[in-house]
């Protein structure tokens, strides 16, 4: 796995968490722009998930399993699209809560999946 792309994720979530949070914290529901960063922070978790899945391909193994790393890169992909069509569905400011919620559970998940990695 790739350290610096893991970093660039967990990072880029955090800011997508930052925004939300703003963005709630003003009383506004999440915008257009909010979901075009969600859409960054899914590719990003996207070229993740193929990284791994190429990885494992090749042979590499995580230190701490594979099935649960395939378990985390799954998570790490689905975390995003579930929090925005959350937010979606609640047009207040909760909804901004929600996405924030999800910026930071992806960025945790990115964490341990450089633990499992080996790190």
């Amino acid at each position: 796995m790739l350290d610096a792309l893991t970093l660039v994720t967990g990072v880029a979530a955090l800011l997508l968490a930052l925004w939300c949070g703003w963005a709630a914290f003003r009383d506004q529901p999440t915008k257009d722009w909010h979901f075009i960063g969600m859409a960054v922070v899914l590719l990003l978790a996207l070229v993740q998930l193929v990284i791994g899945v190429v990885a494992l391909a090749r042979g590499d193994k995580p230190d701490q399993g594979t099935t649960i790393f395939v378990a985390y890169l799954l998570g790490a992909f689905a975390c995003i699209p579930a929090a925005g069509f959350m937010s979606l569905a609640e047009r207040t400011r909760w909804g901004s809560v929600t996405a924030a919620a999800g910026g930071i559970v992806l960025a945790v998940l990115e964490v341990r999946l450089y633990d499992i990695w080996g790190g």
